[in-house]
């Protein structure tokens, strides 16, 4: 092995450290807090998903901060998670689902470096609000409604 190969390796393997070493910082993996060495496994296999999924946001939110001619701060993994939990459903008077606010421009930015838009949140919504209702109406008014739209057809 040469020596750039060993370096490359050494610096692999601190990098895969790190992030390990804060999967106890952000996942809660201080203490297993489990009865069974299943369950630690299962745990174990949850929190590495996560992992993969969290070095793929920061990648794509690392890639569109380059891209910008400023240095936002709210393109960081934690500024970005909270600006997107702000993106929720309220239920109406009448038993319908909407976004409560619209999408911000913070928000806009965000979205655009996973590929999404203002308008596959708003579709999203919309199914969500229906999946929703569908969920809380009893069943004999769901097959109320099944038929009904068979007829209209």
């Amino acid at each position: 092995m040469t020596t750039s190969e060993a370096l490359n390796l050494y610096k692999s393997r601190d990098i895969s450290e790190k992030l390990f070493g804060s999967d106890k910082t952000f996942l809660g993996n201080r203490s297993f807090r489990v009865a069974s060495s299943q369950a630690a496994e299962a745990k174990i296999f949850i929190q590495f998903i996560a992992l993969i999924i969290r070095a793929r946001i920061y990648t794509l939110l690392r890639k569109r901060k380059a891209e910008m001619p400023g240095k936002p701060n709210y393109l960081c993994v934690p500024a970005a998670l909270k600006e997107l939990e702000k993106i929720e459903l309220i239920r109406q008077p009448n038993g319908n689902y909407k976004l409560d606010h619209a999408v911000t421009a913070i928000q806009k930015v965000i979205l655009g470096a996973f590929g999404l838009d203002e308008e596959w949140i708003k579709t999203q919504a919309r199914l969500i609000g229906k999946d929703i209702q569908n969920a809380a109406m009893p069943e004999e008014q769901k097959d109320d409604d099944e038929d009904a739209e068979n007829e209209e057809y």
